[in-house]
């Protein structure tokens, strides 16, 4: 079966002043996949993103979802795209479920949409909790809650899970594995953890100097690497980690 691309990304080029953010990059997003989009800081990761996201706008190059272009048909997209941002703002003095209501409202959802996404996050017994007092954990939580509630076909992620425990980690990671089995949820991942990229993601990205060096699964990227000759390499790769440091000479949290 030909698989069904949700985002088409072709040829796109980004540049700020003198700074070449994105240089020419190529990629698709098929249906019910998930992808990883790894990068030292620097890399063009969130450039690249936010043009996915419709913020910012392609110097050269176009971007598809869905087979559209953000241009003339970003009421449609909107409501099919969920975005959850790496330090997402909540007003604090609002109570979670009282946050998640006013969001519903943007979509004209009716409120059982919201206990639904309060049973899915895991965040019931915090209904009646401000913002204000939640973990960071909770607030991760909350904000991945606010970008499932129109039931989006497409989540665009930016690490999700930063600054949490293991657990909390895990536990997000159980949310998005689900929405992949029984929704067919497509996703993006921007991530520092090698781990999460691995458990989660279908295909790995590798994105360096506003380029991408490597795509596959994990298994192709390490199987068929050859870095025979490459600057950085002393040895074929073993995992995620060593191939990264390979290619960029960098750790991923560099």
């Amino acid at each position: 079966m030909t698989p069904e691309p949700v985002i088409e990304v072709r040829n796109v080029f980004k540049s700020f002043k003198a700074v070449e953010a994105v240089k020419g990059i190529d990629f698709q997003l098929n249906k019910s996949e998930f992808a990883a989009i790894l990068g030292p800081n620097g890399a063009g990761k969130t450039t690249l993103v936010e043009m996915i996201e419709g913020i910012q706008k392609p110097d050269k190059g176009e971007i598809l979802l869905w087979g559209m272009s953000w241009k003339g048909n970003e009421t449609v997209l909107r409501k099919r795209i969920g975005i959850s941002l790496q330090e997402t703002r909540f007003t604090d003095k609002l109570q979670v479920w009282e946050t998640l209501k006013l969001f519903a409202s943007f979509y004209e959802l009716r409120t059982d949409r919201v206990q639904e996404i309060l049973e899915k996050i895991g965040l019931e017994e915090k209904r009646k909790s401000y913002v204000v007092n939640l973990s960071g954990g909770q607030r991760q939580k909350l904000a991945l809650g606010l970008a499932l509630l129109n039931n989006p076909s497409i989540l665009l992620l930016d690490e999700p899970t930063t600054g949490l425990d293991p657990n909390a980690r895990r536990e997000v990671w159980s949310i998005l594995k689900d929405l992949r089995e029984n929704e067919q949820t497509s996703m993006i991942l921007t991530t520092h953890y090698m781990e999460e990229a691995e458990q989660l993601c279908d295909r790995i990205i590798i994105l360096d100097h506003g380029k991408i060096l490597r795509s596959g699964t994990l298994k192709e990227l390490l199987d068929n690497e050859n870095l025979s000759g490459h600057p950085f390499s002393a040895a074929a790769p073993k995992n995620l980690d060593e191939l990264f440091i390979s290619l960029t000479g960098r750790h991923l949290h560099e």
